[in-house]
């Protein structure tokens, strides 16, 4: 099973990085490649514990669709979105914040299994790796620019599930 690990160190609070990270509106921004968009389930704002989001988005030519739900939530420090259907055998992608001097460690911890036994595993290892790392790479980048230009709390603070939590941690 390919594993993808990253790590990045973002100069903002851990609450911002973390609802950063759960949020249907940068994601979308983050994508603009793949012109990948919510469709169904929580389509917009701050996906939560239980709640499910289906992606439409245009990889390698094809257009798809995959549902993950968030199956393991401790705001925040760790959630955890897993494909519930979706051209993968599997994916599993833990996202894990710490605080550190400089901000906000965010790690990645991405785990995926293509179909298709032996011939899947080769597509993993020569295309699905690389590729999925720098899908990821991408999101991570874009992100930590919206947590340090301020410009994360300004998205973050149009949705009210933001203000409610922020304020109650």
């Amino acid at each position: 099973m390919p594993v993808i690990e990253l790590e990045i160190v973002i100069k903002a609070d851990i609450f911002t990085c973390f609802d950063l990270s759960r949020s249907i509106d940068l994601h979308t921004l983050s994508t603009a490649g793949t012109k990948e968009k919510a469709v169904a389930g929580r389509t917009e704002g701050l996906i939560g514990a239980g709640e499910t989001v289906t992606w439409q988005a245009t990889h390698f030519g094809v257009r798809q669709k995959l549902t993950s739900a968030i199956t393991a939530y401790e705001r925040p420090f760790h959630f955890r979105d897993e494909q519930v259907k979706g051209a993968f055998k599997f994916i599993k992608h833990d996202h894990f914040f710490s605080t550190v001097a400089e901000g906000t460690l965010m790690k990645d911890v991405f785990r995926f299994q293509s179909p298709f036994g032996i011939l899947g595993k080769l597509v993993d290892a020569s295309v699905m790796r690389r590729y999925l790392t720098r899908f990821l790479m991408e999101r991570n980048r874009i992100l930590k620019e919206f947590a340090e230009a301020g410009a994360g709390t300004a998205l973050l603070s149009k949705n009210d599930h933001y203000c409610y939590y922020r304020n109650k941690s």
